[in-house]
């Protein structure tokens, strides 16, 4: 019974997100993708001047009576978006100090782009990994394959095998998606191995996200006294006197170096950086990251 109990409360979880994200994000984040290829398209681009070796049937006479010159409209080729999810299933998802833990922020930034990138024809697939070792998630089309893929990443009964890293995930992921689309890696960066480099193998096919979820507790420690800190990837204890400055001031400057290099990573990486923490509204934050991209692009 209390297997199904927890079957049935994901369930509900999920259809929640989807409910939160549809409304919320609705007209905002939800849209047509850009296609990948110029070419013959029903999506239309902006208009250009004409060079020679055009193809006169696409002279847009409007903005050529308008503006002088003689322009063209190039088109988007429309093309079916295969998004991946690399999600981060390790230990170090399970704390929170605010309104929630780093997995359900985790959980609730994949539901978010699984949710806003099923479309007609789209699939969508994830590597998922934590201290055991990693696990493909084929690509699905359609709301049922898309509820079944976050029922997976919101289990801890998935079997998993190989490596268990985060550069070990992106390149099975990279492996894995022959075609051009979408990768969003969801993670806390929390991880030894050498990320940066299989993002930059990524980025160079691939559109690819990095959602990062933090927990303002790993910025800086509180002046509380005698404090017993766990990792909870090896469950390795350490105390350590907080009301010490010192060390306050060491531990502030090293997380914030770990962030500015994790940041500095995304960036060369040529990758997209969305930063969520527990305590602020993750999906202002998604509105908000999602408006600048479209800006830039």
């Amino acid at each position: 019974m209390t297997g199904a109990a927890d079957v049935a409360r994901r369930a509900d979880r999920l259809r929640q997100l989807e409910l939160l994200v549809t409304r919320r994000l609705d007209g905002v984040v939800a849209g047509d993708h850009q296609g990948r290829v110029r070419g013959v398209g029903s999506e239309v681009e902006d208009a250009r001047v004409y060079v020679p070796g055009d193809d006169s049937r696409r002279i847009d006479w409007n903005a050529t009576a308008r503006l002088g010159d003689v322009h063209v409209r190039d088109t988007i080729a429309d093309r079916e978006l295969e998004t991946w999810l690399v999600f981060d299933g390790s230990a170090s998802l399970d704390f929170g100090t605010a309104t929630c833990e780093k997995r359900d922020l985790a959980l609730a930034a994949a539901a978010a782009f699984a949710f806003v990138t099923a479309g007609p024809g789209n699939r969508i697939g994830a590597v998922v990994y934590d201290g055991s070792g990693a696990r493909i998630v084929a690509p699905r089309s359609g709301r049922d394959g898309t509820l079944a893929l976050l029922h997976t990443l919101g289990s801890r009964d998935r079997a998993a095998e190989g490596d268990a890293s985060l550069a070990a995930a992106i390149r099975r992921c990279r492996l894995a998606a022959p075609r051009r689309g979408l990768m969003v890696v969801v993670s806390d960066l929390l991880d030894g191995s050498d990320w940066q480099r299989e993002l930059v193998a990524a980025s160079v096919k691939h559109d690819v996200v990095v959602a990062e979820v933090r927990d303002p507790r790993e910025d800086g420690l509180p002046p509380v006294g005698l404090l017993t800190l766990v990792d909870p990837e090896t469950g390795r204890r350490v105390e350590v006197q907080t009301n010490s400055r010192k060390l306050r001031a060491r531990f502030a400057e090293a997380a914030a170096a770990r962030r500015a290099a994790a940041r500095d990573a995304v960036r060369k990486a040529g990758a997209a950086h969305l930063v969520l923490s527990t305590d602020r509204d993750w999906l202002q934050d998604l509105v908000r990251f999602t408006v600048a991209r479209r800006q830039r692009r």
